[in-house]
């Protein structure tokens, strides 16, 4: 055998060197994630900010580079004790619902909080904000469905327990009626009015005993925005200027649409409430939108349902009071001097029996619900026509 042959085969079995690793950047990693990332030196001065804490502070990086983090928060803000902390410790910390306050945000942002020093550069610290919006949007509406149920349960007691003696007490008075002078009867007809308005309440309330599956179908919720929006113009929204902001490709809805229109209908005439009638800059804005990253993990389950129709309704009314945002969707609480806190109370559930979920977020002259829906998997054999108020 040739020493060339030899040679030959000798270098067939040596395998070929792997191509070497592509090299990925650092900081374009962090700038592609999606929390606020900062990098903070010894004397609080901001080293490094990804495009995350860019939107999330209102400022360029540049900007954020030249400052210190005790000139971006407010006074006093618990994020420069964690700091602090890591700086005096060495050690890494973990701090959940910190709330963040600067002058170029109007109310706190809700945050957790991770953070410690670099292996590296022990002279500087890392800190990752993830902000608590959607976590909390679907604690909230957990929370909203239980409330639900409860108000089910006793649905059913006052159908039963209360409908049946107001119907005996509002004939009674109806018997009396005729044989009593002018002054009596103007008490009866008390007792009348009276048993009507509790009627009305417990049939209001009726709804949230009904436990039964809803009949869904593939919705379009232009249609459905539209059509609220028309009945809004010629009645209790006349003077508000509306402003449609909407997703032309956006998919179909899978639900009901006679229920889809009394959420948006509730929505709507909340909003317009809100505004007032002489507010002659009163406007709405309905605008829809595709989310694609939105999931909901269902509770004992790790099944994770997509929910990216996203739906909102903004106005630039006086706002939702502070001490009320937490409780907006329990039933009995309301802003209003005659209403009965039901309605949104209903939203949630609707909104919940369409397996969606509702928020609210509200400042002086900017209030938002937010609705967020899963949608129709297949295009329908046939699109449902637009019903005409």
């Amino acid at each position: 055998m040739s020493s060339k042959s030899a040679s030959l085969r000798k270098s067939e079995r040596i395998p070929a060197s792997p191509p070497p690793a592509p090299i990925v950047d650092c900081e374009d990693l962090l700038s592609g994630l999606p929390h606020p990332i900062l990098v903070i030196a010894n004397d609080h001065s901001i080293v490094f900010a990804n495009t995350a804490a860019e939107s999330f502070f209102s400022m360029s990086a540049t900007a954020l580079t030249r400052s210190r983090i005790s000139e971006i928060v407010a006074f006093g803000c618990p994020l420069l004790g964690l700091i602090e902390q890591v700086q005096a410790t060495g050690a890494t910390v973990n701090e959940y619902g910190i709330e963040v306050a600067t002058p170029r945000f109007s109310g706190a942002k809700l945050v957790d909080v991770y953070g410690g020093p670099l292996p590296e550069e022990p002279r500087n610290m890392f800190l990752m904000l993830q902000q608590r919006s959607m976590a909390l949007m679907i604690e909230r509406q957990l929370t909203h469905r239980a409330a639900a149920r409860s108000v089910s349960g006793m649905a059913g007691v006052l159908a039963h327990e209360i409908k049946n003696p107001l119907s005996g007490i509002r004939g009674a008075a109806q018997l009396l009626e005729p044989g009593l002078s002018d002054e009596d009867r103007a008490l009866t007809q008390l007792i009348c009015s009276e048993t009507d308005r509790i009627r009305n309440l417990v049939d209001r309330m009726e709804v949230f005993g009904d436990e039964r599956p809803i009949s869904k179908d593939a919705v379009n919720i232009h249609d459905v925005l539209n059509h609220v929006r028309r009945i809004a113009e010629h009645g209790f929204g006349r003077n508000v200027r509306y402003v449609e902001d909407y997703d032309p490709s956006l998919p179909y809805v899978l639900g009901n649409r006679d229920k889809l229109v009394q959420v948006f209908l509730n929505l709507l005439k909340n909003a317009a409430e809100a505004i007032g009638e002489n507010t002659e800059s009163g406007r709405i804005i309905m605008q829809t939108a595709f989310r694609p990253g939105v999931r909901l993990s269902l509770p004992g389950s790790d099944t994770r349902v997509s929910l990216p129709l996203m739906i909102q309704i903004e106005d630039n009314g006086c706002g939702i009071p502070e001490h009320l945002k937490p409780h907006l969707f329990d039933p009995f609480v309301t802003t209003k001097s005659s209403g009965s806190g039901l309605g949104l109370a209903l939203v949630a559930k609707i909104i919940a029996d369409h397996g969606g979920i509702i928020e609210c977020e509200s400042e002086p002259k900017r209030t938002v619900f937010r609705v967020l829906l899963p949608m129709q998997r297949t295009r329908p054999a046939t699109v449902p026509t637009t019903r005409e108020t």
